[in-house]
């Protein structure tokens, strides 16, 4: 796909996403290649974040909840995010985060299957997946179970007994990307329903929800989306579940009518019901604002520009003979999400030299150097100096460092 007939500032130049780099705020002299884990500043959420404390909250007060439509933004964040992740309006909904958003979603599932007592995911599903599930069924007791199944095989081995066959599009280490169309049938055929994790897919690339026909999805918005660190999740509900979904978390504010102030609680029959306690209004319109550099840019141009950047950064690391010592543990380009991993016993170490030098990639455990391709602002030319900057540190090998190797409590 990229051969060095062109050089990374030829690309740069033939690339339609090159200006979206200037939406954000980068500091100076760092490549960043992790925003498969927290993305950057948009200049537009900086510009909200004090527009919204300084006038929205400081000189409106309460009445902004009216003359500034807070009492709205979770509904129109949710819609925005419906549009990059292929949902018609009314059936996503921006609340809480994603382990919150599972307990509901899973405690709203079982009830819509009483007769079946499985749920069934991977065992290298993000942990916070799994312990969501683990600690719902502490409450449920041992009528119910969670099953372990291979992600490489997940439609073999689905039975009639699982009630919700609960996935994460892309594994956070390796980067493998489910058939999510293909896996959703399946399940379908065993009368299943389908929950999406969507941390590592809402904004990396097209989702098509509503064209897979899923039942439930959940997802983040501080990675590919730049909301900000602890920016508010996203529950998926599609439409024909709505009239039967109802989640246990029943909060004042997914009441149908919150300002009767009535005793008695009355779930509110859109996706509204996700709704619990009052909203965190300051990162939300954050988050709204952040949306907003998505504007004017396909989903499959950013898709298009990604594996690009990943094929390059691996051309370039194998004229650089890096790849070696490194080993690709992720799938192949048409089978992986946004990112790359590769695994070294030193990854840990490598990754803190890297940072050292500007370049800025992160470490999963046990072994792993991951590295994000977010094309809204990454560059062909940033991939070259980045590769070569990793080149320089392998041959010289100045990772083995005992400040490098020094864990941080953020890993």
């Amino acid at each position: 796909m990229i051969n060095k007939v062109f050089s990374a500032k030829q690309l740069d130049e033939k690339d339609p996403l090159f200006s979206k780099a200037s939406e954000f705020s980068l500091p100076n002299n760092t490549i960043y290649l992790d925003g498969n884990s927290l993305g950057p500043l948009p200049k537009k959420a900086e510009e909200r974040a004090s527009e919204v404390v300084k006038s929205q909250w400081g000189e409106g007060l309460i009445t902004s909840w009216n003359k500034h439509q807070w009492i709205s933004l979770p509904q129109q964040v949710g819609d925005k995010i419906g549009t990059i992740i292929g949902a018609k309006q009314g059936q996503v909904i921006c609340c809480d985060s994603i382990s919150i958003n599972l307990f509901k979603v899973l405690s709203a599932a079982l009830k819509m299957h009483p007769e079946r007592k499985v749920i069934a995911t991977t065992r290298d599903n993000f942990p916070t997946d799994i312990y969501m599930v683990q600690g719902l069924l502490d409450l449920l007791g041992t009528e119910y179970s969670i099953r372990y199944i291979d992600e490489n095989n997940v439609g073999a081995q689905l039975t009639d007994d699982i009630a919700v066959l609960m996935l994460t599009q892309v594994n956070f280490r390796s980067g493998l990307k489910l058939d999510m169309k293909g896996i959703t049938e399946q399940a379908h055929n065993k009368g299943i329903l389908t929950l999406w994790d969507l941390a590592h897919s809402a904004g990396a690339f097209p989702v098509d929800l509503d064209e897979c026909n899923v039942d439930f999805a959940v997802g983040c918005t501080y990675k590919y989306l730049n909301g900000g660190p602890g920016a508010p999740a996203f529950i998926y509900v599609a439409r024909r579940h709505q009239g039967s979904y109802k989640q246990p978390l029943s909060g004042w504010m997914g009441h149908s009518s919150p300002f009767s102030f009535s005793p008695d609680y009355a779930p509110d029959t859109s996706i509204k019901q996700n709704l619990c306690g009052t909203p965190g209004i300051i990162g939300m319109s954050i988050l709204d604002a952040a949306l907003d550099v998505f504007e004017g840019v396909s989903i499959k141009a950013i898709d298009e520009k990604s594996k690009k950047l990943q094929a390059y950064f691996i051309a370039e690391a194998k004229r650089a003979d890096l790849l070696d010592e490194l080993k690709v543990v992720s799938p192949s380009l048409d089978n992986r999400g946004s990112q790359i991993a590769f695994a070294h016993d030193d990854a840990y170490a490598i990754c803190q030299a890297w940072i050292a030098e500007g370049v800025i990639a992160d470490f999963r455990a046990p072994n792993i150097l991951r590295i994000g391709f977010a094309p809204l602002y990454l560059s062909f030319s940033d991939i070259e100096k980045a590769v070569t900057s990793l080149a320089s540190i392998m041959r010289e090998k100045r990772y083995d460092n005992d400040v490098f190797k020094q864990l941080q409590s953020v890993t």
